[in-house]
């Protein structure tokens, strides 16, 4: 007897989606299967984002054809995508932060009583049914604002379970979780897997495709590419099918001749950092690793003066940085790309010549105006130099993709003529494989142009390929210190904890 063929939960076929300057989408198809956790990857601006749209009715396809459970569809919203089980987790988080991690949960249904009131018992009760049922450990009582970042990437996660969805698209939910919490993460997937729901799971880590998903469908340049078993791939051609090209080494680490000490910090003391002392030389790219919570980020800010200064110091240049003033830092010479690019990178609603002069307005001073000519022509030359993927300056920063956003970033700062000191805080963090070897190649060119360079980064694999020397940080404190010829994983993990 033969055996019967499995049919598809949801299939997409030929998928166009047209905005001005931009074929987002190119005659795109994807069938995703129930019991399945299907991967979707491509480099940044691939499409990933456009077609998740399109599948959640946020985007009216412009041609082309849905069906789910065998019937064609065309949602008008995301709510008629919701109603007919389909839920996304996208990686920019959607909580309330004044309301409870409950009350987050069950947002638009929440139960009432007979007076028409939220019946806040029955409330907790559900809300702790779902925390339960996913393994997760919140106090479901506790305000959204008082959790860590990670824990309110899991509430988004059991917010979007809640209501038993058949299809789960996970936009990088890894982004900002421990070891151990992504442990817990792909539990939660193997469970939905084992209940027959369709995962379509979206990640530029290679390690997480590789030990979570059955099948991988690649995007690139808005084009459908293949789609294969994940069993049936390996990294390196999974790499060449995403870039169209091969990726020979993604860290090509170059020799640079160093110069004086640039940036150096003695004793620094913040509420969050104790007893920090390093220094960093021109053309020398130093790194920061840690588990989460270790204070690198702190670290960082305490640097640019964001973050109070107890005591300690901090040189620039042997010029001595005053405390608490990041107009002063950054007119010292120090600039940083931060780890929360939306929140405190970019300026959502400005176009992207815009966030990239941000910094550096002064220098397109002509009289009480600027000079647009000018302006126009060091921007159009950076998005060139640095391949931001946008169809012109004046495009909102807002429509751009992850991983160009945070490149308009690194070049608010490489506009600056004076800048002599650049931290970067997770320079790769949603970044596909593509664009990090761009960002790698980046950083090594600044540094041997001179620049000294500070970066942190949660994966040790790309702290040990890009910096000569690696400091390792634990409780607000250095733990380890490392050069490049004698780190390893090991070595850092065993200082980190």
């Amino acid at each position: 007897m033969a055996k019967e063929k499995r049919k598809a939960l949801l299939e997409l076929s030929n998928i166009h989606k047209i905005f001005p300057g931009v074929h987002a989408l190119d005659g795109v198809s994807l069938d995703v299967y129930p019991g399945e956790v299907h991967a979707l990857m491509g480099e940044n601006g691939a499409g990933k984002s456009t077609l998740i749209k399109v599948v959640s009715g946020v985007h009216e396809p412009d041609e082309g054809e849905m069906y789910l459970r065998g019937e064609k569809k065309q949602f008008q919203s995301p709510k008629e995508a919701i109603a007919s089980g389909i839920r996304v987790i996208y990686q920019e988080l959607s909580l309330a932060a004044n309301l409870s991690v409950a009350e987050n949960i069950f947002l638009g249904n929440l139960p009432v009583n007979k007076q028409g009131k939220v019946d806040f018992k029955q409330l907790y009760s559900r809300a702790e049914q779902v925390l339960r049922d996913l393994n997760l450990d919140i106090d479901v009582k506790t305000k959204v604002e008082y959790l860590t970042i990670a824990k309110q990437q899991l509430v988004e996660i059991a917010k979007a379970i809640a209501y038993d969805p058949d299809i789960i698209i996970m936009d990088e939910p890894t982004s900002a979780l421990s070891a151990q919490e992504i442990e817990s993460l792909f539990a939660i997937v193997k469970m939905l897997k084992a209940r027959g729901k369709a995962i379509v799971y979206v990640s530029h880590k290679l390690d997480e495709i590789f030990a979570i998903t059955d099948k991988i469908t690649i995007l690139r340049d808005g084009e459908y590419i293949c789609t294969e078993n994940t069993s049936d791939v390996t990294e390196e051609l999974l790499i060449q099918q995403m870039v169209g090209r091969e990726l020979k080494d993604l860290f090509v680490k170059e020799k640079t001749t160093l110069g004086d000490v640039a940036l150096k910090v003695e004793h620094l003391e913040t509420d969050f950092v104790k007893d920090i002392s390093f220094a960093v030389r021109a053309g020398e790219i130093v790194g920061f690793s840690g588990l989460m919570g270790s204070g690198r980020t702190e670290l960082c800010r305490a640097l640019m003066g964001v973050d109070r200064r107890k005591s300690g110091s901090i040189y620039v240049d042997q010029e001595l940085l005053p405390a608490n003033a990041t107009s002063k830092a950054v007119a010292s010479g120090i600039g940083m790309v931060p780890e929360n690019r939306k929140d405190d990178g970019i300026f959502p609603n400005l176009d992207v010549k815009r966030n990239m002069t941000m910094a550096v307005l002064r220098k397109f001073r002509k009289g009480m105006s600027v000079n647009k000519k000018s302006e126009a022509g060091q921007v159009q030359e950076m998005i060139e130099s640095i391949r931001i993927k946008t169809p012109s300056s004046s495009q909102k920063i807002i429509n751009l993709s992850g991983g160009n956003q945070q490149k308009v970033i690194v070049a608010r700062w490489l506009l600056n003529k004076k800048l002599k000191v650049l931290i970067v805080d997770e320079p790769t963090r949603g970044i596909d494989v593509g664009a990090k070897s761009e960002i790698y190649s980046l950083l090594n060119d600044m540094a041997k142009q001179g620049l000294a360079i500070v970066v942190v980064s949660s994966e040790m694999s790309e702290i040990i390929g890009i910096a000569d020397r690696i400091y390792v940080m634990k409780g607000g404190r250095i733990k380890g210190d490392f050069t490049r010829d004698e780190v390893t994983q090991e070595k850092i993990l065993s200082a980190a904890t």
